[in-house]
């Protein structure tokens, strides 16, 4: 997944310091008011809402906002939305295959600006289950790749329960590992005192399909919409990025 962290460096340079930090504020938030819905509002007993509130920290989130969306999904500030999870499955051009997860409070409007990207640059958007069989969700853990001991890193990323560290990119680590080590392994690497960037889940394709540039631009264009939808909070291809690939997206 080093090519699509990649991108999304591109993405928020192109977008710019203030406008990415707003989204992703806005993700995190959503994050803590579902995890905190769905789990309780204690983070010692809801690892989902302990690791959004770890991201919402390392993001600089401000300690009123964290609150007030944990208190938003236990009940206790009732602002009237009723804030719920939905995945979009399709296919982009060239037969990439998407997999795109929201938040919404409207889900008929979030279907329909998903479905006009989708229809925009020539893709089309599918039902349940059409891609999802060719993704593996995993734990994603970003580590600043700066003078760390990539040995060390790995023997103890092992010993926590991760499956591998990607080390494509030198400015960013990632250590990847079973959806339900995610937690786990990211409360070991802090305690030995590896500073984490973000934890996540993500999709990773099975497999990768290479795009001629024409292509590959296309797709930029309609990941670059997706993500630009306000109740979009990720989007995952199986595109192949490969410096290739990644170098067309200076067109946009």
């Amino acid at each position: 997944m080093a090519g699509h962290s990649k991108w999304a460096t591109i993405k928020r340079k192109k977008a710019g310091i203030d406008a990415a930090r707003s989204k992703v504020f806005s993700r995190i938030i959503r994050e803590l008011t579902i995890a905190a819905r769905l789990g309780g509002g204690d983070p010692a007993g809801n690892p989902r809402l302990s690791l959004a509130i770890d991201n919402a920290k390392a993001s600089n989130m401000p300690k009123d906002n964290i609150e007030r969306a944990i208190k938003k999904g236990t009940g206790e500030l009732d602002s009237g939305d009723r804030i719920e999870e939905v995945v979009y499955e399709g296919y982009g051009p060239g037969g990439v295959a998407y997999f795109v997860e929201a938040t919404t409070d409207n889900p008929k409007r979030t279907v329909g600006e998903v479905r006009h990207a989708f229809t925009r640059f020539g893709g089309n958007l599918g039902t349940s289950g059409s891609v999802a069989y060719l993704f593996d969700q995993k734990g994603i853990i970003h580590i600043p790749g700066q003078s760390i001991d990539k040995e060390g890193l790995l023997l103890e990323a092992i010993d926590a329960g991760a499956e591998d560290i990607n080390d494509e990119d030198p400015e960013t680590l990632e250590v990847s590992t079973r959806r339900e080590d995610l937690y786990s392994v990211r409360k070991h690497l802090e305690e030995k005192g590896y500073i984490i960037s973000n934890a996540e889940l993500q999709w990773i394709p099975r497999t990768e399909v290479k795009l001629d540039a024409n292509t590959a631009l296309t797709n930029f264009k309609l990941m670059s919409f997706l993500e630009d939808i306000d109740d979009v909070g990720s989007v995952f291809n199986n595109m192949k990025m490969d410096d290739e690939t990644l170098s067309v997206a200076d067109q946009l």
